[in-house]
């Protein structure tokens, strides 16, 4: 069974992202196709990267990077939920990816934005980032609006409607990951 990890992108106090991830995660958890596994960011306290030697290389040299390397390795694709900070992603979702090479190649990712504009910046911005790091992005995504899907930009309050967006999107993850796999196995 393909496993999939839905990653909260922010670390901010107050953070929106986490109501949103745990609503996703919910969503997911009635799928018999793939197993979840909601990752904090914030529970693996990355300082800004530290490694001496390029990602790419594989030698890692710090714990908190051995763990989250070991961590992310495990599955077969991802949901990103991020918010949008000034038409991008936050620091600490890009700095957690910038950790890291081969343990993102040749899977999948799925994408969960969120802000004023629904997170569409971001998102885009995300798409090139994961297509670096040889990440296999859907093009069926979530879009949710802080005036629309929140209620006073803070309780998540989510339209009805993004239910099934929601389960386009991880269809598409599940089956991209199931193909990507695979190819993981065959090389």
């Amino acid at each position: 069974m393909l496993k999939i990890a839905i990653i909260i992108g922010s670390t901010r106090p107050g953070r929106n992202g986490e109501a949103v991830a745990k609503w996703v995660y919910e969503l997911a958890k009635k799928r018999t196709d793939a197993s979840f596994e909601l990752i904090d960011l914030k529970d693996f306290n990355l300082p800004l990267l530290d490694e001496p030697l390029p990602p790419s290389m594989g030698s890692y040299q710090n714990e908190h990077t051995k763990a989250w390397s070991k961590k992310i390795a495990q599955f077969d694709g991802y949901v990103f939920v991020t918010p949008e900070y000034n038409h991008t992603i936050p620091a600490s979702l890009k700095n957690a990816l910038d950790y890291l090479y081969a343990e993102w190649n040749d899977k999948s990712a799925g994408f969960v934005g969120y802000g004023s504009m629904n997170g569409i910046r971001s998102v885009e911005h995300l798409r090139q980032i994961a297509g670096q790091l040889r990440l296999a992005d859907v093009s069926s995504q979530v879009g949710l609006s802080l005036y629309t899907d929140f209620e006073n930009m803070s309780e998540f309050k989510p339209q009805p409607r993004r239910e099934k967006e929601v389960e386009k999107m991880l269809g598409d993850v599940i089956a991209w990951g199931g193909a990507l796999k695979a190819l993981r196995e065959a090389k």
